[in-house]
């Protein structure tokens, strides 16, 4: 009698699991993504500003209360990036090292540059949420930013959600190649 190889059917039932949440997550990214461009389109039709992230930041998933669609996206970004590193793997562990090292450096710069970003935007949003308390207004969702250009300002949630997303996926992306050195160190050991 033949036996079953286990470790092949988790692989293979692991491997698809990963792609549907992966292709689901791209859809749902791209529905998200297609929505605030849209609506930002039309409200600059009839106003003339646009403001980055607002569409997204004010409105729910499908229904009231379901939760923001900015929260979605930055979910949705960090388990689609997750889902590609686990589909990958094997690309990583086979990728020459001086890819690796370049990829590294460029990780680490990403990194830096989304975690100043980060702070910078969640200080700015939690000053504004003060100034706004001491004035007994609080509106947390159209709490804007005007930077980088001042004719476009960019709404806090929204910017504050994406550069912690980008921390994630950068950090996730450094720990990712840095792995795939020590299985290919054991690998030349054996």
């Amino acid at each position: 009698m033949d036996k079953v190889d286990y470790k092949y059917l988790d692989r293979l039932n692991s491997y698809h699991v990963y792609i549907v949440i992966f292709y689901l997550s791209a859809f749902m990214m791209l529905y998200i993504t297609s929505f605030g461009m849209y609506w930002s389109w039309v409200d600059y039709q009839n106003t003339g500003i646009i403001n980055v992230g607002e569409i997204i930041v004010k409105n729910d998933l499908f229904i009231d209360g379901s939760g923001k669609l900015v929260t979605y996206l930055a979910v949705f970004s960090v388990l689609s990036w997750f889902c590609v590193t686990k589909i990958g793997s094997q690309r990583v562990e086979n990728t020459p090292k001086i890819v690796k090292d370049i990829l590294s450096t460029i990780c680490v710069v990403l990194i830096v540059v989304s975690a100043y970003e980060f702070v910078y935007n969640f200080t700015v949003w939690g000053s504004l949420i003060t100034i706004d308390v001491l004035d007994k207004t609080i509106n947390l969702d159209e709490l804007n930013i005007k930077y980088p250009n001042p004719e476009t300002p960019w709404n806090l949630v929204f910017s504050t959600k994406m550069t912690l997303a980008a921390l994630i996926i950068s950090c996730h992306s450094f720990y990712v190649i840095h792995k795939s050195y020590k299985s290919t160190t054991l690998k030349n050991k054996i």
